[in-house]
This record gives structure tokens, sequence and C-alpha cells, in this order.
């Protein structure tokens, strides 16, 4: 078997077997394959795409390309979920305590932040102490424990990945559906979960800017998952304004304080209980997500996720005062409100440049190991449909220096559209595929 003969066959669109894609997984992770000739095998998948099988079978190469976790001997059924990235997304934050405060375990390995979409690990980290390098010993011991554990991404886990993706990024080719689906997939498949909540999000802030594209790689995924015999789901959500009023580390995880207390924005309470709601569903703790949602909103409002989150993140060395007091977390030196500039509806909140607003205070970074501010960002205090008057507080801007704010205001400001008729509250969930 020979690595041009497998670029050759998938850029004359032919599909290739499970053997043949094995050989080019395993070549290229022990590096016998040039990445020259995996560059050239990507932009073939890219533009010849794949079958359901040929991104089955790469997912599960892609997995066993390194250590897998085999958590059945802590738990006969463990769930997971994936966000794929927006704005204001600190669901991993509520959902993951949310559910194991129902004994459903949930092992979660997270990444970090990159551009303006911010990373679970990174909003973590904000909390002093919270330690996100375990090793697959305290992993598994973590889940046995306190049926609930996130940490970050292992490199012993799917590490072709690690090497694809790197090279997707430099080749044009990150936007190939079966990529992405087998990139998400492997990822969780190794870690061992047997049932996955997909939240894919759709819309000016995501990777995926319209529902045909959203719809083509939540299908894909939930194929994939369904090849492997795992319980799989997708919900399509939208992401053209930001998820909850805050934007920053630091501010996200105030506000899962708040939502973890029974309060919170009602979109970000709603979207935590629909994700949540699915993985309870698909481990048949609940017989509809109807069902479900009521069960875990009975939980966010009697104490019982808001004990299982001060478990979990004490247990892994966060600071037990600052999720009592979360006025003790990082906090900007500079706090300045922004007065709504004119009267009217809010018509839309540009979740990109919400984001990149974020980024430019300092709260996110543009390439790998940069540093991030954790005390920096946005709190809105409207969203799409809100009626407001002249000198309404519109934002508030977090920031460690004046330059950056007055520039964060400049950004900002041009990225709220108003309109003088009333304007309907979008729906926050597009779509479910089972």
């Amino acid at each position: 078997m020979r690595a041009v003969d497998i670029i050759a066959k998938k850029r004359d669109g032919l599909e290739l077997s499970s053997d043949e894609l094995k050989f080019f997984v395993d070549g290229y992770t022990r590096g016998d394959i040039p990445d020259y000739q995996a560059s050239a095998w990507c932009m073939a998948v890219l533009l010849k795409g794949m079958t359901d099988a040929e991104a089955t079978a790469l997912t599960l190469h892609m997995a066993h390309s390194g250590d897998t976790l085999d958590l059945h001997h802590i738990a006969p059924f463990v769930v997971d979920k994936h966000s794929t990235g927006g704005v204001g997304d600190k669901t991993t934050l509520v959902v993951t305590p949310l559910v194991a405060s129902q004994g459903l375990p949930v092992g979660k390995m997270s990444g970090r932040g990159l551009g303006f979409s911010g990373g679970t690990v990174d909003k973590l980290e904000s909390i002093s102490g919270f330690n996100v390098s375990l090793s697959t010993e305290q992993f598994m011991a973590m889940l046995a424990e306190h049926g609930l554990v996130v940490s970050g991404q292992s490199a012993d886990l799917a590490p072709a990945d690690g090497k694809f993706y790197a090279l997707r990024d430099v080749t044009a080719t990150v936007e190939s559906l079966p990529l992405i689906a087998a990139s998400i997939m492997s990822k969780k498949i190794a870690a061992g979960a047997d049932a996955i909540a997909l939240d894919v999000k759709v819309g000016q802030g995501a990777f995926m800017k319209n529902m045909q594209d959203a719809t083509a790689l939540a299908q894909l995924m939930v194929a994939i998952g369904r090849g492997v015999n795992r319980k799989v789901a997708a919900v399509l959500s939208d992401m053209n304004q930001p998820l909850g009023n805050a934007i920053g580390n630091a501010l996200e995880v105030r506000e899962a304080i708040e939502t973890l207390r029974g309060g919170g924005p009602a979109d970000f309470r709603e979207h935590c209980l629909t994700i949540g709601g699915k993985m309870i569903e698909l481990a048949g703790k609940a017989a509809n997500l109807d069902a479900a949602k009521q069960l875990l909103a009975a939980s966010l409002d009697n104490g019982q996720a808001w004990a299982k989150f001060v478990e979990w993140i004490t247990a892994q060395g966060g600071d037990l005062r600052q999720l009592e007091n979360p006025e003790l977390l990082p906090a900007a030196p500079i706090i300045e409100t922004v007065a709504a500039p004119q009267s009217g509806f809010i018509a839309a909140i540009d979740a990109a440049e919400a984001g990149k607003t974020s980024v430019d205070l300092g709260g996110g970074r543009l390439k790998k190991g940069d540093p991030i501010d954790y005390s920096v960002g946005i709190v809105l205090h409207a969203k799409v449909g809100a009626r407001l008057a002249q000198g309404d507080p519109l934002f508030t801007l977090h920031a460690n220096n004046r330059e950056l704010l007055a520039a964060a205001t400049d950004r900002l400001l041009p990225a709220i559209s108003w309109s003088n008729q009333p304007v309907a509250v979008p729906p926050h969930t597009l779509g479910i595929i089972e």
C-alpha cells in the first residue's frame, strides 16, 4: 500500500477502504508519511468529501492512534458534551455539575480558546488553584469519587488529530466537514464516553455560518456516533448574538455561578437545560427531553446543581472563597458602562464582533500560547428584542487600560443594530438531530 495511491484514489472521488484509511492515519502519526502528502490528502478530502462509512472509519483510526479510556470499571454509563464554539459559551460550567447532580457521571476533556471563541479551560483557570492538567490516573480517580471531572485535553488521546489539525490550519482545509467531524468525534470516542450531546452553533459568531452547513455537520457526527455504537444527538443553537450576557473568562464564571444558584440570563439557563436534558435523555434517565429539562430545572432551583459544582471545583483545587464570593474572582481595574446612543429596539448584536472586542481587551488569544487576562470582557445589559431609551445602560466594559477601553467601545457600538419597530426575540434552539 502506498500513500500516493490513496491520495490519487480520493482525488478521483473514490471511496477509501478502512484499511487504506488506517494505513494513512497510522503512517502520518508515526511520521512515515510526510506533511506534503498529508496536505494533498486533506485537500482531496475537502474537495471530494467522504461517505459516512469513510468518515466513521477515519474517526475510529484517529481515536485509536493513541491511548483510549475505558471508564466502565468506574461507571456503567458515562456522558459527555461538546460545543463547536461560540461567544459567551460557558455552558460546560453549568451543564456538567447539573447532569452529575442526577447521579449520571460526566467525564470531559476541554480545550483552550483561540480567536473569539472562548475555551472552557481558560474560564476554569480564572478560578484560583483549579487544576486542569490531570494525568489519566487523576482523571479516573476524580470521576470515580465525584462523578464529574473536566480537564485539559491529553496529548496521549487521539494524537493523529493533533497532527492533522495543525496541518489543516495552515493548508486551508479546516472547513472540510468530514475532517471536522472526525476531529471532534475521535477525541470523544478516545475519552470513553458512552453518550455525547453535541452543541452545534450556527450564525455570525460560529464556525458554521448557515443552517445547511451546520445541519450537514451535525448529521455526519451523529452518523459517526451511531456507526461506533455511541448514543449521540446534536442540538443546533443560535450564535448570531452572544450566549447569555457575559463575555470574558472570570465574567463568564460569575454568570455560571449565578445560573447554578437559580438565576442567570433566561437564554443561557434554557440552553443549559436543553443540552443537559439531551444528556439525561440519551442516558435513559428521562422519557423525553421535556421531562429531562423539568428534572434539571428542579436541580438548579433546589441547590443540587450548585452543591455538585462546589464539590467538583474544590476537588480539583479551586478556591471555595471565590465560588461563595464571586467578587473575589479576577476583576479588571477599569469598569465602565456605555449608554444606549438612541432609543429603540435592539435588532441585532453581531456575536463575532462582540467576541473580537473581548479578544482586543485581552480576554482571548490570536495564536496558541498567547497570554490572556482573565479579568477583562463585556457584560451586555440587553439582548435582541429589548427596548431601551437613550441613555439606558447598553453594555459594561471591563478593561485593563483606557486606550483599550476606548477602542472596544468604538468597535462594539456599531456591532449593535437598532430598529424603531418591535423586534421578535429570536429562537435559540434551531433544531435537534437525533
